[in-house]
């Protein structure tokens, strides 16, 4: 089980996909984010990170999985008070990272990597943390073992991606502002048509936060917890390593 656009049904295929589309929109990514969820998007982040901050030794080497142009990673150099590192599997939006790394005078580290096959050791990490990555996976049990392969025992990931609201008025309202404004504003904006049009089917296809956490026990962490934030909208899910 994994992200499969429209029309694509091979892993590699759709791997692809995913990152030309990424790519094609990274120069328009944080605006439409900041816009398309009306700010709400740096609330989740900051209550991510402040979850982290809570689990995490203060010296723990922590990966931002999925990246993008690096919000997250941002947030967590500046509460742990020491570089973090960031991965993605494409390249614009880890240009578009550097440059906003370059500009707060942040010291973070950037991998080029898929969060499938991940260049790193196992148990090298302390944490990982991905924010509305995870959902762009081709094969989601796989992704779950590579973290857990990568983390030290006792080590914690952090995952935060859109969900489904729990009340009927709020879904329906949620789905009328995803499948009808949200692809027109995006395609406005970012100039691309498909983008926006596959966050909405997206978000339909993956599993909902219980699904999500039965997943991650069935893939082997040893202990896993989920939040919903905003009616629902998105779930933070955290899980340990044994």
């Amino acid at each position: 089980m994994g992200t499969t656009p429209k029309g694509i049904s091979d892993e590699r295929q759709a791997a692809a996909w995913v990152r030309s589309m990424f790519g094609g929109i990274a120069g328009h990514y944080d605006v439409l984010n900041h816009l398309l969820s009306f700010n709400l998007d740096r609330y989740w982040r900051r209550r991510t990170v402040r979850r982290l901050a809570r689990e995490v030794p203060r010296g723990g080497r922590i990966l931002d999985l999925c990246c993008g142009t690096g919000d997250l990673l941002v947030g967590l150099e500046r509460e742990f008070g020491r570089p973090a590192i960031g991965a993605d599997f494409c390249h614009p939006m880890l240009t578009a990272a550097r440059e906003k790394l370059l500009r707060k005078r942040l010291r973070s580290g950037l991998l080029e990597a898929d969060g499938l096959q991940l260049p790193l050791g196992d148990e090298s990490l302390d944490a990982i943390a991905i924010a509305f990555g995870f959902r762009n996976f081709t094969n989601y049990r796989r992704g779950l073992e590579e973290m857990l392969r990568v983390l030290k025992p006792g080590g914690v990931v952090a995952i935060l991606e859109f969900s489904q609201p729990r009340l009927r008025p709020f879904a329906v309202l949620y789905d009328w502002f995803s499948e009808r404004v949200l692809p027109r504003i995006g395609r406005m904006i970012s100039g691309s048509s498909q983008a926006y049009s596959y966050l909405p089917e997206s978000i339909r296809k993956f599993p909902n936060a219980e699904q999500l956490a039965r997943e991650m026990s069935n893939a082997g962490y040893l202990r896993v917890e989920f939040e919903r934030m905003t009616g629902g909208v998105v779930a933070l899910h955290v899980g340990w390593k044994g």
